[in-house]
């Protein structure tokens, strides 16, 4: 299994664990909700379908709504098939979710993995962000490096270039080093007091951890090509 289709498989388990749907509906939700899958087609999400089904991951089942009851009889089309999660499905996306190897700090594993971020636990959220954060810190050393290097046999345009790079990635850096430290405030307000009592607070717990309004400056983190 290549990499992309892995990760075209452990999203359409997390969005499966939310609500069953329809082809149609996935496809638009990996389009609209995880931009990274914008140039995903039917003719890649179904073979995917069809190897999660054979997997004992997903069952699928008739579409219940009134449209697709009439669309048998009407039209002499197939009603829509509905893919819901099983038990097992939903025991192996969650073992997904809590892998924090190195193809989690990916750009594009980490864009997928942090679109389900709501669904992971604090412990789990923290190491793919320390990861790809240091992931990121390499890659900015690199960048640096090579631009000392060769600045000087480089034209405007392409040292204006590497530039924005560098930039790009210095923000991303940024944004992850808030989102820890929102992270780990966090944790700290979850940890018992002395008196044996916790503190909970119920926009950073195990659901989700991001700076609130009037907090530190949230991530300024995509177009629908339904089919």
């Amino acid at each position: 299994m290549s990499r992309r289709s892995g990760i075209l498989e452990f999203a359409v388990l997390g969005l499966l664990r939310e609500s069953p749907m329809h082809g149609y509906e996935l496809r638009k939700r990996l389009n609209t909700s995880l931009g990274v899958f914008r140039a995903f087609s039917y003719g890649t999400l179904y073979p995917c379908l069809k190897t999660l089904v054979a997997n004992g991951w997903l069952i699928e089942e008739p579409g219940n709504t009134p449209e697709d009851a009439l669309a048998a009889p009407l039209s002499g089309r197939r009603a829509k098939i509905v893919y819901r999660l099983t038990a097992e499905g939903k025991e192996h996306f969650e073992d997904l979710l809590s892998q924090t190897g190195p193809d989690a700090y990916e750009d594009e594993h980490f864009a997928a993995r942090f679109a389900f971020f709501g669904q992971t636990s604090r412990d789990v959220r923290m190491r793919v962000l320390e990861g790809r954060r240091s992931r990121l810190e390499e890659r900015l050393e690199k960048m640096r490096a090579s631009l000392a290097r060769t600045r000087e046999r480089l034209d405007d345009y392409t040292l204006e270039l590497q530039r924005h790079g560098m930039e790009s990635v210095e923000r991303e850096v940024r944004w992850l080093n808030e989102l820890i430290e929102s992270e780990r405030a966090g944790r700290d307000q979850q940890r018992p007091e002395p008196d044996g009592s916790a503190q909970h607070d119920s926009t950073s717990g195990e659901s989700g951890g991001l700076p609130r309004p009037g907090d530190t400056p949230g991530p300024d983190p995509s177009d629908d090509t339904a089919t």
